[in-house]
């Protein structure tokens, strides 16, 4: 057994976490994030981020080897929208998943989410079509007069023929292109 005393421990040491930091203060605005950089910037765990993922086909990081998740800076707006409406606003997953759909999710810019075709597949979509409701959406309700709810509803039922029809349009014009 010695007798002699540890060494001082220095007022500042450096661990890896703070290195880590260090290096993300140097990362441009525009350069790819880890999932591990993404998870401690919103202050959600990794699997949280690989889950919603697998909820929200708008989230798409570039994977690399051995399964490497990269996030782009739009990637990480997109994170930090849902984010705030599932643990500030008190959304649910289908309820962002409806708001992203229905194109009124609005990035910290201003940017609205693209309506991606095909962000919700098979039963789930259909269910969410069929009841046409915003029951899952719990907050932003207006207090509307029934006069005002039966307009809202035929301007959402004249946009989304309209939307139907273009969409339609398009793919006749993708056909005529490949012919």
């Amino acid at each position: 057994m010695s007798n002699a005393k540890p060494a001082p421990r220095p007022e500042v040491q450096q661990t890896p976490q703070t290195a880590t930091r260090a290096r993300r203060v140097e990362k441009s605005a525009d350069a790819f994030r880890t999932i591990s950089e993404v998870a401690d910037e919103l202050e959600v765990p990794q699997h949280v981020l690989r889950f919603w993922e697998t909820k929200f086909a708008q989230i798409r990081p570039l994977k690399r080897g051995g399964g490497r998740r990269y996030y782009r800076p739009e990637d990480i707006d997109l994170l930090r929208a849902i984010r705030g409406l599932l643990y500030d606003k008190g959304y649910t997953i289908k309820g962002v998943q409806k708001l992203i759909r229905e194109g009124g999710l609005k990035l910290a810019d201003g940017e609205v989410v693209p309506d991606i075709p095909g962000a919700l597949e098979g039963e789930e979509a259909a269910s969410t079509a069929e009841s046409g409701t915003g029951h899952d959406l719990p907050l932003f309700r207006a207090t509307l007069s029934a006069e005002q709810v039966r307009d809202v509803k035929a301007a959402v039922g004249e946009l989304t023929d309209l939307r139907d029809r273009l969409r339609r349009a398009l793919d006749a014009c993708k056909k005529a292109a490949r012919s």
